[in-house]
C-alpha cells in the first residue's frame, strides 16, 4: 500500500487535494488548476489517489495509473455522508475518504474490532483483580474516528435543544456523564453500526435511543 493517500474533488475548472498519510494525518491541502494538477501528480511520488466517481473521473484516473499512481474512484453516496461542513470543493475532499482508509470490513470479527482500529475503545488497566477503563486510545485511523465523533457531538449538542426520551440511553449518559466521554461512546456505537451494515449488507435503520441499553 502507497505511503499517502490524495484524495481530489474534480471541480470545473480547478481541482481541490487533500493529502494524508495512512493514519490520517494531513500532509498538505492544495487547489490547483487543470493544468497544474497533472503537472504537480507528476512530480509526486506514487501514491493512492481517491476520487468521487464522475464524467471526468476515468479520463483522469487513465492519466494518473500512466504516471505511476493507483486510482481508486468513489461512488458519491458514499462521500456524502463524511463531508463535515457546508457544501463545497474543500469539504469533498477531504471526505473522500475517508471513506478509502477503512480497510474491507470482513477483516474485523466484530463491530468492537473495528471500533477498537479507529481508536474508539477505552484503554483497559488491571490491579488487583479488577479491570479499569482509560481514555481512549486514539492509536486507530484519525480521520475517520474525528468525524464519527464530530457526528456523535452534534447529536449530543441537539439534546440540549430537543432532549432525549427520559431513560433512554442517550439521557441517562448526558445526566452522569461529560458531552465529549458521551459523543465518544456514540461514535463508538456508530462505528459498530457501520461494520454491521457493511458486513451483514443491511440497510441503515434509525436505532431507537430509547431502546438502547
Amino acid at each position: 500500500m502507497k505511503d499517502v493517500l490524495i484524495s481530489v474533488d474534480l471541480a470545473k475548472s480547478v481541482f481541490q487535494l487533500h493529502g494524508t498519510s495512512m493514519t490520517g494525518d494531513v500532509k498538505f491541502r492544495k487547489k490547483l488548476s487543470r493544468g497544474q494538477f497533472l503537472h504537480f501528480m507528476s512530480e509526486h511520488a506514487p501514491s493512492l489517489v481517491v476520487m468521487e466517481a464522475c464524467g471526468s473521473a476515468h479520463y483522469w484516473a487513465r492519466e494518473l495509473i500512466k504516471i505511476g499512481h493507483d486510482v481508486k474512484l468513489i461512488a458519491p453516496q458514499y462521500v456524502r455522508p463524511f463531508v463535515k461542513r457546508q457544501k463545497n470543493d474543500a469539504a469533498d475532499a477531504e471526505a473522500i475518504a475517508v471513506e478509502a482508509f477503512a480497510p474491507p470490513m470482513d477483516c474485523f470479527r466484530r463491530g468492537r474490532d473495528f471500533a477498537a482500529w479507529l481508536g474508539l475503545v477505552p484503554r483497559q488497566f488491571s490491579s488487583g483483580g479488577k479491570q479499569r477503563l482509560g481514555r481512549v486510545s486514539k492509536a486507530g485511523q484519525a480521520d475517520i474516528r474525528r468525524l464519527l465523533i464530530i457526528g456523535a457531538m452534534a447529536r449530543v449538542n441537539w439534546a440540549s435543544r430537543k432532549p432525549p426520551v427520559k431513560g433512554s440511553w442517550l439521557a441517562r449518559m448526558l445526566e452522569k456523564k461529560p458531552r465529549m466521554l458521551v459523543a465518544i461512546a456514540l461514535a463508538n456505537k456508530m462505528a459498530r453500526a457501520i461494520w454491521a451494515m457493511l458486513v451483514r449488507e443491511e440497510d441503515y435503520n434509525e436505532p431507537n435511543l430509547a431502546m438502547i441499553p
